[in-house]
């Protein structure tokens, strides 16, 4: 790839189902907590399983200071929040941001999902006519990315990625492409989506719900559970970040993304395990110098087992640890990969594997050396990491992120 800027990971932001700030959300998932339980967003007494992973006492007016919260849908909010959050845990004020001619990029599977929903409900009990004309103004998933903008006053790039469940990563390498072009000194990337009724009843009626928490990887796994949330991560220079004297949380080393468009929703071994290989040569690292994989894992039986051998085609009988924070969160939809990267800044800042939860007994027919470092997180030191995104229609993105020394 031709020469540019190195690009490195200053701020990280979270409002997730275990917690709000990087530093609580890193706690709980080194502690294997879990955010997962019944729904409370919309009435769920209808569907057999219930559960999911909610942001508890989210109260938009603690983060933000421009948005009016009543204007914007929950997604939007959710992701204001996280990158007020980010642009804080980064040290870096607005003037800086509008010098570096900063921007936006934001993923999401649902878009305002939750404003949908609302406005699906008085349409039923009261007809068309009962529409709230403001409400419906909530609607563009363009909107998410607008409210960090418009939060954060930027006047940089401003986009929103619908690619599904692996939009943050979409995000992550679309904003590491303008920060290396030097077309922005600084971006904000990452994802939001909220938890609602369609998403919901979508993967209930697959057949892709978990009885009652999502176990990746376990032999009894029985699949998802929708989560919500929001993740932004802030990537700069590394020129600009050693010059502002910033704490550097991790190097974007390089991503790849393909889409095998082989099944609507069955995901490929081969077309992945080909977009890893594309990751290895962007960032220019061996599969051997892998020393964590933070898995897709939804907990699905298809999923992880594709995942793994996936891997296997990459690593052979080498498979670096590979866990699932969904186990923790449920599957935050757009913002999962998102959050998997934030986990993957701060395993590498503290020196742990993040751990998959509620794993008893791994699942034997997934082959020798699958360690999916379940329970708790450990100890240990790593310097690359794999963070992987997949969704829908076959959208593939791994992100590749190093250790600065």
């Amino acid at each position: 790839m031709p020469e540019g800027h190195r690009v490195v990971i200053t701020g990280l932001g979270a409002v997730s189902p275990v917690g709000i700030t990087a530093d609580v959300f890193a706690d709980a998932v080194r502690a294997g907590a879990g955010g997962i339980g019944p729904i409370e967003s919309f009435d769920a007494s209808g569907f057999p399983r219930a559960n999911a992973g909610e942001v508890a006492d989210f109260d938009p007016a603690d983060h933000l200071k421009r948005l009016d919260p009543a204007r914007w849908g929950r997604s939007g909010l959710l992701a204001a929040a996280a990158a007020r959050l980010a642009v804080t845990d980064a040290g870096i004020d607005e003037e800086q941001l509008t010098a570096a001619g900063a921007g936006a990029i934001l993923g999401t599977t649902s878009g305002e999902s939750a404003v949908v929903q609302a406005l699906a409900e008085q349409w039923v009990a009261a007809g068309l006519s009962a529409i709230d004309g403001e409400l419906a103004g909530q609607t563009p998933a363009s909107r998410i990315a607008h409210a960090v903008s418009t939060e954060l006053r930027l006047f940089g790039e401003t986009q929103t990625i619908p690619t599904a469940c692996s939009a943050s990563n979409y995000a992550l390498g679309y904003a590491y492409d303008l920060v290396r072009s030097g077309e922005a000194g600084v971006m904000l990337a990452g994802g939001a989506d909220a938890v609602n009724r369609l998403t919901h009843a979508g993967f209930y009626a697959l057949g892709a719900m978990a009885e009652d928490v999502p176990r990746p990887f376990a032999a009894d796994r029985s699949g998802i559970v929708t989560g919500e949330g929001g993740a932004v991560l802030v990537l700069e220079t590394y020129e600009g970040a050693v010059a502002r004297g910033a704490r550097i949380y991790a190097e974007v080393l390089g991503y790849a993304a393909n889409c095998d468009a082989a099944h609507m929703v069955h995901p490929d071994a081969t077309s992945i395990a080909e977009c890893i290989k594309a990751a290895h040569r962007a960032a220019g690292v061996e599969p051997a110098q892998i020393d964590y994989i933070c898995a897709h894992g939804t907990g699905t039986p298809t999923n992880d087992a594709t995942e793994v051998a996936a891997a296997r085609e990459v690593f052979g009988d080498r498979i670096p640890p590979i866990s699932s924070i969904k186990s923790m969160l449920g599957h935050t939809m757009g913002a999962a990969s998102g959050f998997g990267a934030i986990a993957c800044c701060k395993a590498l800042e503290q020196d742990f594997l993040p751990p998959t939860a509620n794993v008893e007994e791994p699942d034997p027919a997934l082959g020798e050396g699958v360690d999916c470092v379940p329970g708790t997180g450990r100890p240990a030191r790593l310097d690359i990491v794999q963070n992987h995104g997949f969704a829908f229609g076959g959208n593939n993105v791994i992100t590749i992120l190093g250790r600065v020394s």
